[in-house]
């Protein structure tokens, strides 16, 4: 993994997120602003907001990211795959589902690929294609069911595996964890979120196989690297 060389380089890797239910449209407005400002790769949202946020970035290189199934991943596929129909009827580039996560504990590989592959479809309808990022909530699996998830998203075809959803008492992304879901799923990008919080955290994801960060404190984090964080 190419480390990032300055602060550029590092907002690249970040999803500046802001996925409170009690986010205003003056807020959202903030974070869509601030994005521009330090360059991150995209706002991540929820579906709520993605319209305004689309009006707003149209013409900057920021994406719009939102999410489905979120955040308990226990919704039909097909409701997962209308909110992601509607999210990018509405202008959004990104999709972050939650898996059934039942189904990631009882090993149930039929059930995870059509709960999957039934958002990929949708996702995939398009050209170009809107991404798709499958949240696993790692830190509430043990490591043989992160094994199984990541086979079997891999196996679906979506592009991103998701530490977590940053929500779940559990916990979110752990670094033995990255560099697991890394061994497991390499035809697999990885998205590191939940708790990282600092630049520190955030090198440390991207060392261990993290292609993309999501994050809260994304301005705290461009602001504390330097070139001798690496």
């Amino acid at each position: 993994m190419m480390m990032p060389v300055d602060k550029k380089e590092l907002a690249q890797y970040i999803d500046h997120s802001l996925l409170s239910p009690t986010a205003t449209e003056a807020q959202i407005r903030v974070h869509c602003a601030e994005a521009v400002k330090y360059g991150f790769y995209s706002v991540c949202i929820q579906p709520r907001w993605v319209d305004l946020a689309a009006d707003i970035l149209h013409e900057s290189p920021v994406k719009v990211c939102t999410v489905a199934g979120f955040p308990l991943g226990a919704n039909l596929a097909r409701i997962k795959a209308f909110e992601a129909d509607l999210a990018i009827a509405s202008g959004a580039d990104e999709i972050d589902m939650v898996a059934d996560l039942a189904s990631i504990i009882a090993g149930d590989e039929k059930y995870l690929l059509n709960d999957i592959r039934t958002v990929l479809r949708v996702c995939q309808s398009i050209r170009p294609f809107v991404i798709l990022k499958v949240i696993i909530e790692s830190a509430a699996l043990t490591d043989e069911q992160i094994i199984f998830a990541c086979r079997t998203i891999e196996e679906a075809g979506a592009d991103f595996i998701k530490t977590s959803t940053g929500l779940h008492p559990a916990g979110g992304a752990k670094l033995e964890h990255v560099r697991l879901i890394a061994q497991s799923a390499p035809k697999c990008k990885i998205k590191a979120a939940g708790g990282v919080r600092t630049t520190a955290d955030t090198l440390a994801m991207i060392e261990a196989g993290a292609s993309r960060i999501g994050a809260t404190k994304s301005i705290d984090i461009i602001n504390g690297f330097s070139p001798s964080s690496t």
